[in-house]
């Protein structure tokens, strides 16, 4: 299992998860560890060690002292992140919606996407900046980088009246996404967009989503105020919803 190049702990997890999924590794195997994980993703054994701790945290795995890591016997219960369509949530509030894109632009990945997204040196991105209106009051500006190699038909997609959220959410599946929330104050030129005073407070929303494989998408929302409605659902491995 050699790996070449940079190994993230995000395909690393991806790729454990795969082998448990296929049935490589059926519930109650003892997995190899950290040290020879890490020989065989050509890595450190701090990355081995983020993606198994996660893995653990997820109920995946099961990580004893001195005992090895098996995969659990009982698979946990799956959370499903359903990813908002912000034209549906603003209309469902009863407002009219509108859309308006700042700017497209397609381009190699700069070093701190390239980080944020795991991807190899000249990747190429679509970097794309709108706002979402409320009956005509900025809801949320979105700034969003896509990966083409994952998403390559955003290439096709000039994003002039049907925003990159909604189209991503129609056309891409994904198997994973993290959500980072926190505040902030609205900069000058962020306050111009959203029709607030600079300074103001903001709510942010930094949300990355993944295929099977690879990053598809990195996006920050920006919404005036302190808080945000964020819908999720769980559900069973059967598919049921709890």
């Amino acid at each position: 299992m050699k790996r070449r190049g940079i190994v993230s702990f995000q395909t690393i997890k991806t790729d454990i998860l795969q082998r448990i999924k296929l049935r490589d590794w059926p519930p109650g195997t003892m997995i190899p560890g950290e040290e020879t994980l890490a020989r065989d993703y050509g890595c450190s054994r701090n990355t081995v060690n983020r993606a198994l701790r996660e893995l653990a945290q997820a109920g995946v795995i099961e990580r004893r002292r001195r005992a090895g890591t098996r995969v659990a016997v009982t698979p946990p219960l799956a959370a499903q992140i359903h990813i908002p369509v912000i034209r549906e949530e603003i209309e469902q509030k009863g407002a009219t919606y509108r859309y308006a894109l700042l700017d497209r632009e397609e381009l190699i990945a700069p070093a701190m996407m390239r980080g944020k997204m795991a991807l190899p040196e000249n990747a190429e991105v679509l970097h794309v900046r709108c706002l979402h209106y409320a009956d005509e009051t900025p809801y949320q500006f979105e700034d969003r980088w896509i990966n083409l190699g994952e998403a390559p038909d955003a290439r096709d997609q000039t994003f002039e009246t049907v925003g990159p959220n909604e189209w991503l959410v129609e056309t891409k599946p994904l198997a994973y996404a993290e959500h980072i929330f926190s505040a902030a104050n609205a900069t000058p030129q962020l306050a111009a967009w959203l029709e607030i005073e600079p300074n103001d407070a903001l709510f942010v929303v930094e949300r990355r989503t993944w295929s099977e494989e690879n990053t598809i998408t990195a996006v920050k929302l920006f919404h005036p105020g302190f808080a945000f409605r964020l819908v999720s659902r769980a559900i069973s491995n059967s598919g049921e919803d709890l």
